[in-house]
């Protein structure tokens, strides 16, 4: 069977994920040798999402974390994206360090530009303690969000597990839904699961409807109970409070974890829990050296689950 080309020039390899909005393949670039995500959807669910997912990455261009553009257009019956190959996901990396991050991992995430924990992936080689976000295809501009917030109807949007109270609740979301969302992502990694994980429905509807009041139940202070500082409350009750047209005081919450950083007496040396874990597989110590080359098991790649 012959290769399958993108623009005469990107291979399609094998696939490594699907979400609501396109496939994803592993792919390799043939003019450089290098690898690269290619991502697909088909031309007659409109080109909006790749789009709109290409046009973020354009104006983002340049920041810390942001994915590279190599190529969209239309190819066949499909609109296609060509992004710079990453290497494993978050989810990934939780899986391997046995689905609990420590304090100091989480806190050395929260203090970097961080959608659910599938969409951030760490890069590659030099790049591989810098944390990449993708998935862009539900981005807005507040500006547009504004207009639509007074004439559409909002449905809930996203992956349940992580969606704010005012996505739950159909409301127009801006900056602090964001937030409110990567609070419970914290919630998540530091005790493996979310209290409103596995709840039992008869209907999909029925199942998001306990969601949400489970949610709606559980204050910052109950959320962090036991497995985590009480900045993370405070966090959490903060970005909940936040109205549509309120912008959060970034500058605030990055000292909030900051202070609690320093008075843990933690380094910013890198070294997340993967990198202990991987350093010990390989080298039989835990004790890596400060600024490790940046280490994470190869074989790792992002599935990508939705709910």
């Amino acid at each position: 069977m012959s290769d399958i080309l993108i623009n005469d020039r990107y291979r399609v390899d094998h696939k490594i994920g699907e979400g609501g909005y396109g496939i994803v393949y592993s792919g390799t670039d043939l003019q450089s040798n290098g690898e690269a995500a290619i991502k697909l959807a088909y031309v007659r669910d409109g080109p909006y999402v790749l789009q709109g997912e290409a046009d973020t990455y354009k104006a983002l261009a340049g920041g810390v974390g942001i994915l590279r553009v190599l190529w969209f257009g239309q190819e066949c019956d499909f609109y296609v994206l060509v992004q710079e190959a990453l290497g494993p996901s978050l989810e990934d990396l939780f899986n391997y360090c046995n689905r609990r991050f420590s304090l100091k991992t989480i806190l050395l995430l929260a203090d970097r530009p961080l959608p659910e924990s599938n969409n951030f992936l760490m890069g590659v080689g030099k790049q591989g303690n810098i944390l990449y976000t993708i998935d862009f295809g539900l981005a807005k501009e507040h500006s547009l969000a504004k207009e639509h917030r007074q004439y559409e109807h909002r449905f809930l949007g996203g992956t349940i597990r992580y969606a704010s109270i005012k996505n739950h609740l159909e409301q127009e979301q801006s900056w602090g839904d964001d937030l409110e969302s990567l609070g419970y992502i914290f919630v998540y990694l530091a005790r493996g699961s979310l209290p409103w994980q596995g709840l039992k429905a008869s209907t999909e509807k029925e199942k998001d409807d306990s969601i949400k009041e489970r949610k709606m139940n559980l204050s910052g202070e109950a959320l962090c109970e036991g497995i985590l500082p009480g900045e993370f409350a405070t966090y959490i009750n903060y970005t909940r409070s936040l109205g549509f047209e309120d912008k959060p005081d970034y500058a605030y919450l990055r000292r909030l974890f900051r202070r609690l950083f320093t008075a843990k007496v933690f380094k910013y040396d890198n070294i997340f829990d993967w990198t202990e874990k991987r350093f010990h597989e390989i080298h039989g110590t835990v004790n890596p050296p400060e600024h490790p080359t940046p280490t994470a098991p190869r074989e790792m790649v992002s599935a990508g689950e939705r709910r």
